[in-house]
């Protein structure tokens, strides 16, 4: 198996992550995605943000940056080398770890499209793009170590983008999300065959903090 068949390739769950965070982002806004596979988010908001914050002036030529706010600054992890490398390869600032492991926040923006399949014990491959695949027998193990440490690297009015699906059942991680202290509902969806891809939105529940 060649490298690049070893990296998640981008998809429906992608392209659908990435509309819902183009809209959530803020030109000066620090970024972390989880998972990065490819970069194709990653890279994708740097882009667009630079671009925002480079938007053209009345007449020709454009203001700078430093006078519109900074472009976003998106850090990427992945566990896997070979997503590593090609997100590196997209200009993307990307750290070899598990989940966040190691990285230190604050965040203002987490993103992340989790291995959400669930996967009985007998049906895992042990592969790098497994990793990207295999959500455990619920299809929420990934999930569940997330959203336990989130609240570690994320700024105190900072918000997450999680990609979940029908399959991965979406009441049970939007508990998971209270049980950590956040509020969480559903921003984006797409129906695919078998299927409904969600984009939740999660932050700190302020109420719960005695805000």
């Amino acid at each position: 198996m060649s490298k690049g068949d070893q990296v998640y390739s981008p998809a429906e769950d992608s392209f659908l992550l990435l509309r819902a965070a183009l809209r959530e982002v803020r030109p000066d806004d620090r970024v972390l995605e989880v998972g990065t596979g490819s970069g194709y988010i990653a890279a994708g908001l740097r882009l667009s943000t630079w671009s925002l914050a480079r938007r053209p002036k009345t007449g020709s030529g454009y203001i700078a940056a430093g006078l519109l706010g900074r472009a976003a600054r998106v850090v990427a992890t992945d566990i896997n080398p070979h997503a590593a490398a090609s997100a590196c390869a997209r200009g993307v600032e990307v750290v070899r770890t598990d989940l966040a492991a190691g990285i230190s926040g604050p965040f203002d923006l987490i993103l992340f499209n989790p291995p959400y399949l669930p996967t009985a014990p007998e049906e895992r491959i042990d592969d790098w793009l497994e990793c990207a695949l295999d959500g455990g027998p619920t299809g929420r193990a990934v999930i569940e170590r997330f959203i336990a440490d989130a609240g570690r690297v994320l700024a105190p009015s900072g918000r997450i983008l999680l990609l979940i699906s029908s399959l991965t059942g979406p009441d049970e991680v939007r508990e998971a999300f209270t049980r950590h202290g956040f509020v969480s509902f559903i921003v984006d969806e797409e129906k695919l065959d078998g299927e409904t891809l969600y984009v939740l939105r999660a932050m700190r529940d302020l109420c719960r903090m005695g805000f």
